[in-house]
């Protein structure tokens, strides 16, 4: 005979020859030498079953200390021990010790897409949950549209979205609802007088249609671009080269208008648009400053030959006031005077006669010759 002690928390199933024969809780058992005891912990799962459990459960007193969970095809089982996640069991049969631990057990069903079961929030943080579930974002500031084997289903809110993983397709398509900006940048076109100009042109606009700009076009940035891009080769073509450089405002209407129509078509509204900038070319831009350097030549002279005309009518006008009055031709007289003294630092006078009758003939000497 052989002494066995089986501690708290434990039991051991006893074969004889291979056979089952009898479980054993806690306590001191006496067994015959040629019975081997096998020990189980009751806190954990019951794993390597020693013989088929069909035969196990012939044995009531041992069925009555099991749970047999059954997990079959398209299903899961969360295990929680105590109230806390333990693990995730996917399709088979599964023994558990009853009594010791608290175990919880939580089916779903996983041939649907959508998670229907109240799960904790907590647990979709675990691996081993998150295997088996299909996580899907949508910020703030989009909208997407969920398709199920290539087919829509439904449109998105901004939000976290979970759906179980299996054969089913599942695409989420988001699209920005923002206002967006959209640009064409360095675009070469000719003017109708055959002059070759690169413009740079500024879009904005907003998605207002997340079906129709996500399902109904392929690309929708990419056709609101070429829209875009026609409607400025057509207006730009029409126009000159000066008429494109004066009516640039009236252009970026022509083509917001256009472009305003095509964009509703793809599920977008058109806030605004502009020409940024017009580049001309090197030899075109050497022409044009050249025309400009004339422009402002000529302006300048105009300005000269006004202010010249200006000032010979001015001394018309003062030479015949002085004409007709004799006491305004000595003021002027006495002015000019004075200017000529201004600029002489020294005056001397030889001879014989009055200082103010010497002064008189030096300066009215001129005009006594006239």
């Amino acid at each position: 005979m052989k002494r066995v002690r089986i501690n708290a928390g434990q039991v051991g199933l006893v074969f004889r020859k291979g056979d089952y024969r009898r479980v054993l809780t806690k306590g001191v058992y006496w067994l015959r030498l040629n019975d081997k005891v096998l020990r189980y912990d009751l806190a954990y799962r019951f794993v390597q079953l020693p013989k088929s459990l069909e035969l196990l459960l012939l044995d009531t007193e041992l069925a009555a200390m099991l749970q047999v969970v059954e997990v079959n095809d398209g299903e899961l089982v969360i295990v929680t021990k105590n109230g806390r996640f333990s693990e995730v069991l996917s399709t088979g049969r599964y023994v558990f010790w009853k009594g010791l631990v608290e175990f919880d057990f939580t089916r779903v069903d996983t041939s649907k897409i959508y998670i229907t079961e109240q799960l904790d929030k907590a647990w979709f943080n675990k691996t081993e949950l998150n295997a088996y579930i299909r996580l899907f974002e949508v910020a703030a500031f989009e909208k997407a549209v969920l398709i199920v084997d290539d087919v829509y289903e439904k449109t998105l809110e901004s939000g976290t979205y979970r759906f179980w993983r299996n054969d089913t397709s599942i695409k989420v398509v988001k699209a920005d609802m923002r206002q967006l900006q959209l640009e064409i940048a360095g675009q070469d076109l000719l003017t109708r007088d055959k002059a070759a100009i690169r413009i740079n042109f500024d879009l904005l606009y907003r998605v207002v249609d997340i079906e129709k700009a996500l399902l109904g076009s392929k690309s929708y940035e990419k056709q609101l671009y070429v829209a875009m891009q026609l409607a400025l080769r057509a207006y730009v073509g029409a126009y000159s080269l000066d008429e494109v450089l004066e009516n640039k405002a009236q252009i970026a209407q022509a083509v917001f208008e256009d472009t305003k129509a095509a964009a509703a078509k793809l599920g977008v509204t058109v806030l605004d648009c502009g020409i940024r900038d017009v580049i001309l070319t090197g030899e075109m831009k050497d022409i044009m400053n050249q025309v400009l350097v004339a422009q402002k030549k000529a302006q300048a002279n105009v300005i000269t030959r006004r202010e010249e005309t200006a000032s010979t009518r001015s001394l018309m006008n003062t030479a015949k006031l002085m004409e007709e009055n004799a006491m305004l031709y000595k003021l002027k007289e006495m002015e000019f005077v004075g200017q000529i003294a201004d600029k002489i630092g020294e005056i001397t006078i030889s001879g014989n006669g009055q200082l103010l009758e010497q002064l008189k003939d030096i300066f009215t000497v001129g005009k006594q010759a006239d």
